[in-house]
């Protein structure tokens, strides 16, 4: 099975991606996590994406604040499919984070979960590993049922008490 792999911009956005990471954990799919800044440390976050395929990867999530741009860096790098955490931060609200991880030019993808929307982002890398792979596709689809169930349990407790 193919690695997931996961930058983050700063230490300090780990809060948010551990969510992340626990959903990974909760699906056994292998992942590594590291702190590659695209300003800071740009020669050692372009080559972990210029070879990441060749380590084994085969989604790469990128989180950052502020204007950071780190899932385009990532994107620049590679044609791996890259999944943009825009990571909320106290001057913008992470507007400014969102912005530079979704509007990418032309020719360069970045799919975009929601401000600080780690655990989607791991589900939409645990999907695109899916189509190759039918048993992580099968703990997807048990998690889908599951969730339904939730809902449908929380529909007639509902309509139970106010009836």
């Amino acid at each position: 099975m193919k690695k997931i792999g996961i930058v983050m911009g700063s230490a300090s956005d780990l809060p948010v991606v551990e969510k992340a990471i626990d959903t990974l954990k909760e699906y056994e799919v292998p992942f590594e996590v590291h702190v590659y800044s695209a300003h800071r440390t740009p020669a050692l976050a372009r080559e972990f994406a210029v070879n990441a395929r060749k380590n084994g990867f085969g989604v790469i999530i990128a989180a950052a604040g502020k204007a950071a741009h780190l899932a385009g860096a990532m994107a620049a790098g590679t044609t791996l499919p890259v999944i943009g955490i825009p990571v909320k931060s106290s001057t913008l609200d992470g507007l400014d984070a969102l912005l530079s991880t979704v509007q990418m030019p032309s020719g360069m993808p970045v799919a975009t979960v929601a401000i600080d929307g780690a655990q989607n982002a791991a589900l939409l890398a645990l999907q695109i590993l899916s189509v190759e792979d039918k048993m992580l596709a099968d703990k997807l689809d048990a998690q889908r049922r599951t969730n339904e169930e939730k809902i449908l349990a929380s529909d007639a407790r509902i309509n139970e008490k106010y009836r």
